[in-house]
């Protein structure tokens, strides 16, 4: 994806314009209808998929440049598809749907998806919502992270050029996000990473909004850490501030509760390759 130059559009390599792309995952063709043709008059280039498995089959054939889906789908769950579709592409995914399960918003964002927007809404916050994590996705796609040399804290070695993070023996399955902000924290050891830069070095955008965002990512990358060996380096949180990253001989407080480390407990269908 290019730099972006407004609704609907950004720019290539050669400075021409190209129409960014959304697969857009509703099986209410009313809905469908209409949510295409507010993208397609906005810039967009859209692509319908009314079912789990035309979705993975579109992504499978040409990943877009963001995927917008509902929950319910007539043949597989939502929660389970965002997971592995996030699996599939490194592209955002913006949860738009009308399912009355109160837990359905948070458990999106602890499977892979970028944001979570309920039905009915307003058309011009859902194009507000998919112009953001455009502008994020284009950041990060034309800006390296701050750090690309191999970086070591004791058994946690991330490996840029592999883009592969390893305790010991152990591969860690990471999501794009997931990565991206550990490398973030492992490229400052012991330093209090503040929850605003946090947000500009991961998504490119100090949003105010990620804040919840954040905790619910920092609290699935503890757990992967914890079940990969007890020789983990610890995310502490410094209440107020941030996060650090400290090795796991390092004394320090424990890190304080959260919804997102209290939930994760939870247990999820896992998908066709492992758990984001």
């Amino acid at each position: 994806m290019g730099r972006s130059s407004g609704f609907g559009h950004d720019l290539s390599a050669d400075g021409q314009s190209t129409r960014a792309t959304i697969l857009l995952v509703e099986d209410d063709a009313a809905i469908a209808f209409m949510l295409t043709d507010v993208l397609e008059s906005t810039g967009y280039a859209v692509t319908v998929a009314g079912t789990g498995a035309a979705a993975r089959a579109q992504v499978e054939q040409q990943p877009p440049d963001l995927i917008i889906l509902d929950l319910v789908l007539p043949d597989e769950d939502g929660l389970v598809l965002c997971s592995v579709l996030k699996n599939m592409a490194s592209v955002p995914i913006l949860i738009c749907s009308g399912t009355q399960r109160r837990r359905d918003a948070f458990l999106s964002l602890k499977l892979g998806a970028d944001d979570f927007i309920s039905k009915p809404f307003d058309v011009y916050d859902l194009l507000a919502r998919v112009e953001v994590l455009l502008r994020r996705a284009a950041h990060h796609t034309s800006e390296p992270m701050p750090h690309r040399g191999p970086i070591r804290i004791g058994e946690l070695q991330i490996d840029h050029a592999l883009h592969q993070v390893t305790l010991g023996q152990v591969v860690l399955q990471l999501t794009p996000t997931e990565y991206r902000l550990l490398t973030v924290l492992a490229a400052r050891p012991d330093q209090v990473v503040p929850r605003d830069a946090l947000a500009k070095l991961v998504w490119g955008d100090p949003d105010t909004g990620t804040s919840r965002t954040i905790d619910v990512h920092i609290g699935r990358l503890r757990v992967k850490l914890a079940q990969a060996g007890r020789t983990a380096p610890q995310i502490i949180s410094v209440r107020g501030f941030g996060y650090k990253i400290v090795s796991s001989s390092s004394p320090g407080p424990p890190h304080h509760a959260s919804e997102a480390d209290t939930n994760n407990h939870l247990s999820i269908a896992p998908t066709e390759s492992s758990y984001l």
